[in-house]
């Protein structure tokens, strides 16, 4: 298991939805998962510490949660299946650990309220993850020599000079 932090909620310019950003807490992997306006929302205030007059469902979920006498013990992004991800919020209920499964959304917009750590399996961050570095293929090269080219040809020494 892998253990990650919300870096970002994203929005598409294409669509409703959004993506939420996961970053492994070791390495500069990141791992985006498409989520519903509703569920980015949630974990958004949640991270934003937004202070709200009614409880959301995930707040309220955390609440049944605790007045059973259990507590979120960490939530598990464990599966990749046909583009769909998959995740177990894990509850610690007297030393007897229950697993639920849950859509990831909801799993992150629980974990985020319940301050849990959230993981993700090793086999769906090696099919899934991405590094800043990726996507920038030879024509990508080729196509940014240009501006190399021009940047390398600037003289940046006399920037901080005044003109007289």
């Amino acid at each position: 298991m892998i253990q990650v932090t919300v870096d970002s909620i994203r929005a598409s310019l294409m669509s409703q939805h959004r993506v939420v950003i996961l970053k492994d807490v070791d390495s500069e992997r990141y791992l985006p998962i498409w989520v519903g306006p509703f569920e980015a929302e949630a974990i958004a205030l949640e991270l934003q510490q937004v202070e709200l007059a009614r409880p959301l469902t995930h707040d309220l979920l955390k609440a049944v949660i605790i007045k059973m006498g259990a507590r979120v013990s960490h939530i598990l992004i464990n599966d990749l299946r046909d583009d769909t991800f998959y995740a177990r919020v894990v509850l610690d209920n007297n030393g007897r650990p229950i697993e639920i499964d849950s859509r990831p959304s909801d799993a992150i917009a629980l974990a985020v309220r319940a301050k849990a750590p959230i993981f993700v399996a090793e086999l769906v961050m090696e099919r899934a993850a991405i590094t800043p570095d990726e996507g920038i293929g030879p024509s990508d090269e080729e196509k940014l020599s240009a501006f190399r080219d021009f940047v390398e040809t600037l003289d940046l020494d006399a920037l901080g000079e005044e003109e007289n």
